[in-house]
């Protein structure tokens, strides 16, 4: 496959980390000997993380590195093989925490983290935030993707370091995609939460909300997690009850979205509501409310009369938002 991103006429091409390009191949994870020679192969690179921000070139296109000069960074507490592609083997390093001397960067405006890396003679080298990596564009498409996929993994391993059957200090195996317990042989594999996040409309007019925590004038497709025993539907239908005391008939996937915070899934789908009478929890929604047509199209082109904005481009609530504007579901 081409390291750059590969279009295939998904509803989510060109979503922020959704543009994956790498051959997983899981079939090499089990032999050892295998991933020990794509490791030491020298067009091998790797994902450097640390403290879950991407340490790459400065001004670099790519979120990762030429393997040698990711070791020399610091010996990684997690590894992972992430898979191939044209230009060879992908893995992620996890670094220990003070392996490197982060500060923070001096714009105290900057809407998104942004840290810049700070290593005695290697000024040609930066950490940013992966939030940052994908909202600004900082690199290809299908790095975003690496650096998704290999900080859920590297996330997962940190989270995991114990058994969860019987408590006992559990290693990793299978290149990084498996942790074992020796203590009573359990095996512990990556989880991803699926995360539900829907437009809800009725006739011309569609139904945001938005949380405490979101920027000043920001308005979002309203999400939650989905529970044990749930249909996608099934989740739509309790979260738009919960958050927003709106009934709803039918429910229509449109797309997905991997979003590596700390390991989700997002799950797009579009919801007909049968009546617009709101009721808003104040707890995980601060306010909600019905928007028309126009007054999405004015928000999404940035000349909305009242400074309302919707999520960024490589939200898949964005994507909704687009769709429904231009007339779609």
């Amino acid at each position: 496959m081409d390291a750059k991103a590969t279009r295939t006429g998904d509803p989510s091409d060109g979503l922020g980390y959704a543009q994956g390009a790498l051959d997983r191949r899981s079939d090499l994870r089990a032999d050892a000997a295998a991933i020990a020679a794509l490791r030491e192969r020298p067009d091998a690179r790797a994902l450097a993380l640390s403290r879950e921000v991407a340490i790459l070139r400065a001004g670099s296109d790519r979120a990762t590195l030429p393997r040698g000069e990711a070791e020399a960074l610091g010996a990684p507490v997690e590894e992972a093989f992430l898979g191939l592609d044209a230009e060879g083997p992908v893995f992620v390093f996890g670094l220990p925490d003070d392996a490197l001397d982060l500060v923070e960067d001096p714009d105290p405006g900057a809407l998104i983290d942004r840290r810049k890396l700070v290593v005695p003679g290697r000024s040609d080298l930066a950490a940013v935030d992966l939030r940052a990596l994908a909202q600004r564009g900082l690199t290809n498409p299908a790095e975003v993707g690496i650096a998704a996929q290999g900080k859920a993994l590297v996330g997962w391993h940190r989270r995991h370091r114990f058994c969860a059957n019987c408590g006992a200090p559990t290693k990793a195996a299978d290149a990084g995609w498996r942790r074992d317990c020796a203590a009573c042989g359990a095996q512990h594999f990556p989880r991803t939460d699926p995360v539900v996040i829907m437009l809800a409309t009725r006739g011309g007019r569609c139904l945001l909300g938005r949380q405490a925590r979101f920027p000043v004038g920001m308005y979002s497709a309203l999400a939650g997690f989905m529970e044990p025993g749930e249909t996608v539907e099934q989740a739509v239908r309790r979260e738009l009850g919960e958050e927003a005391g709106v009934a709803c008939g039918a429910v229509r996937y449109h797309s997905s979205q991997p979003w590596p915070f700390p390991a989700n899934l997002m799950i797009g789908c579009f919801a007909e509501a049968l009546d617009d009478r709101l009721t808003v929890d104040g707890k995980e929604l601060e306010d909600a409310r019905w928007f028309g047509r126009d007054e999405i199209a004015a928000m999404l082109e940035g000349r909305h009369p009242g400074g309302l904005t919707p999520p960024g481009p490589i939200a898949i609530a964005h994507r909704l938002l687009s769709v429904w504007a231009a007339g779609g579901a």
